[in-house]
């Protein structure tokens, strides 16, 4: 099993300083994890524009699934929540989550994302 490591940044400005932590994400492999930080250290730094930070993002990161209609109702159930609430830790409407679980629709972006942490880890991890 892979060992997970957690990125810690602090932003202290004048009257409060904020720290945030950030899990790693899932890499391709361990090299791709490798070339992806010095990618973003160089991004950081000014000498790499934000389209070729996502061609490195791409490139490098495991891309999230797409689910079927089945998957989402499946998760949904297991986590013994109702589409309102559901709906509520998506951040989305109670009819999207009812589009999606009839195949309306499809999860895209931080939907998706989310709901793969869901799936992964439980309704807990985005609570």
């Amino acid at each position: 099993m892979k060992k997970k490591t957690m990125k810690t940044t602090t932003k202290t400005t004048s009257k409060v300083t904020v720290t945030r932590s950030k899990k790693a994400k899932p890499y391709k492999s361990r090299l791709l994890e490798a070339a992806h930080e010095t990618a973003k250290d160089m991004f950081d730094a000014g000498l790499l524009d934000r389209a070729t930070m996502r061609e490195f993002d791409v490139a490098c990161l495991t891309p999230v699934q797409p689910f079927s209609a089945e998957e989402i109702r499946a998760i949904r159930s297991r986590e013994g929540v109702s589409q309102p609430v559901f709906a509520h830790y998506l951040n989305v409407s109670k009819g999207v989550v009812s589009q999606w679980e009839r195949g309306k629709k499809r999860p895209a972006g931080s939907s998706l994302k989310l709901l793969a942490l869901i799936e992964k880890r439980g309704l807990e991890a985005v609570a």
